[in-house]
């Protein structure tokens, strides 16, 4: 008798170990994609929040590093002509360079003969318009890093509830099904949290993009301001 009870013991134990390690394979088996899709309906709009992520930070690095050219040349091209007197040739070449810089100069270039005020705000007005263009958009990747991480909290929250409604109307606590059920639920948190994080590293580094170029900007037109200044120019 003794002998039937511990084969049975052991059989339950085998067959247990085997629907473990079938249930194991089956997570294994599962793709990246199928493993978020099981966090639910509000997975749709986090993906969607991270392509709408993606496609800002690269159509704004590409616009950045395009206006952060660095013409080596232009300043000391813009100083030959305009101390030779030559301001056509000064302004051929900033539309030649066609950079943020060099649109700003141009500015310039064209109030040339007015005050040196005029010229500055000019310059001042012209280098804002840059700015506003090259930092359009950036702020909603400042959006998307707040929203994504709560919108993975609420499926989290709304996934609990329905554990436990299910609990509720079992009579029980059954700690698979609820452990399983965790499980899946905080694929959304972490998703969001995911999302959230690329999107504040994305804004910042294409802040800190945007402010050296600013710098290098208002560095140049204050070379270019000292020029207009200079005796003789």
């Amino acid at each position: 008798m003794s002998f039937m009870q511990e084969t049975v013991t052991v059989d339950s134990l085998n067959s247990v170990q085997q629907q473990a390690v079938a249930l194991a394979t089956t997570d294994d088996n599962l793709n990246l994609i199928q493993i978020l899709m099981k966090g639910g309906w509000i997975m749709i709009p986090i993906i969607f929040l991270l392509f709408l992520a993606l496609v800002i930070f690269f159509e704004r690095y590409i616009t950045i590093r395009k206006a952060s050219r660095s013409d080596s040349n232009l300043m000391a091209q813009i100083k030959s002509n305009v101390l030779s007197g030559r301001l056509d040739a000064a302004i051929a070449v900033c539309r030649s360079s066609n950079s943020a810089l060099s649109r700003m100069l141009q500015k310039g270039l064209s109030r040339v003969g007015r005050p040196i005020k005029d010229i500055e705000g000019a310059i001042e007005n012209a280098g804002k318009l840059e700015v506003s263009k090259l930092e359009k958009n950036i702020n909603i990747l400042g959006i998307v890093a707040g929203i994504a991480p709560m919108l993975g909290f609420v499926g989290t929250i709304f996934g609990v509830i329905l554990i436990f409604r299910d609990v509720e109307v079992a009579g029980g606590i059954d700690i698979g099904a609820v452990s399983g059920g965790l499980y899946v639920k905080m694929i959304a948190s972490a998703s969001g949290l995911t999302v959230g994080i690329l999107a504040y590293i994305g804004y910042h580094v294409l802040n800190m993009m945007v402010e050296r170029l600013i710098l290098r900007m208002e560095t140049d037109a204050v070379e270019f301001i000292d020029l207009l200044d200079e005796p003789g120019a």
